[in-house]
């Protein structure tokens, strides 16, 4: 069984591989193109790179510590081979403070957070990159991202950041077993069993509890950090063991079409880079701002 699994996984990467390069010349990945091949590729995707946002931590009994590197760089291939686009190195220094309590997880101070993260658009803007794509594979950077975004507007940049986040809202989608399903549990580990199904061990995924404590009573508009370990102690959250591989390639399939019309919709997008233009030039002189 395993040997089966590690057959498909090596056939799906060498799938991505050649069909992107079959359909540019090219491979998408940064790491991959040589410096002439890479000055190329920014004309290719029209100055469009991706940054896939993951994070090392738990993910229950029976998922890899990198299962939402893993699944995010995943669709980002798909999604670039279908659509073309520069695709950044794997990126794991995100907020995941709640999980610190667990073997293997990595994380990183929030001021390392932003600085690691500002220093690495300004560099891929500095490349060529005018239109960069954080494609946000993990729930924890759910607040952090668009904060991010929002702090580009304090000093001026030449390049636009988009943030994206696929949740998974589409027609016809398999219906799921879990009541609760918001980490390493039935949709999570269904998507892993697509990207790398040699890394999942499905048979270990009741041998924790991935059930609501509900340990904290305070009013719904309250919040507090210590509100997820309240929740989730063991840092997993429904059953893992309930997934399938149907509902895996269903929503991978969603997912990756999803990204790469996001992909060409910026690509189109000529109006945010002049508005951000216009408010840093505004910006200089708020006393001349019409009123």
């Amino acid at each position: 069984m395993k040997m089966r699994c590690l057959v498909l996984s090596l056939l799906a990467a060498t799938s991505i591989a050649s069909f992107a390069q079959t359909a540019t010349g090219l491979s998408p990945k940064w790491e991959e193109l040589t410096g002439p091949d890479f000055i190329t590729a920014i004309h290719q995707s029209q100055g469009v790179c991706i940054l896939p946002f993951g994070i090392i931590e738990k993910h229950g009994p029976h998922l890899p510590l990198g299962t939402d590197l893993i699944n995010v760089r995943y669709a980002t291939e798909h999604a670039a081979a279908a659509e073309y686009a520069v695709i950044f190195p794997a990126y794991y220094f995100g907020q995941i403070a709640e999980a610190k309590h667990e073997p293997g997880t990595v994380s990183y101070s929030m001021h390392m957070q932003l600085d690691l993260l500002q220093e690495t658009t300004d560099e891929m803007g500095r490349n060529g990159c005018k239109k960069i794509i954080i494609v946000n594979g993990h729930g924890g950077n759910e607040d952090l991202l668009p904060y991010f975004a929002q702090s580009q507007l304090q000093t001026p940049h030449d390049y636009v950041v988009y943030i994206y986040r696929w949740h998974g809202n589409y027609p016809g989608r398999p219906a799921e077993h879990s009541k609760i399903d918001m980490h390493a549990g039935e949709s999570e580990t269904a998507h892993t069993m697509v990207a790398r199904p040699d890394l999942v061990h499905q048979d270990r995924a009741a041998q924790e509890s991935g059930a609501d404590q509900a340990r904290l009573h305070l009013p719904q508009d309250v919040y507090t950090g210590i509100w997820w370990y309240a929740r989730f102690p063991n840092h997993y959250s429904g059953d893992g063991s309930v997934a399938t591989l149907e509902l895996g390639q269903s929503d991978m399939k969603a997912y990756v079409g999803d990204l790469a019309d996001t992909i060409r919709a910026i690509k189109a997008d000529q109006t945010s880079l002049q508005l951000q233009n216009e408010f840093f030039e505004e910006s200089k002189h708020p006393l001349d701002t019409k009123q």
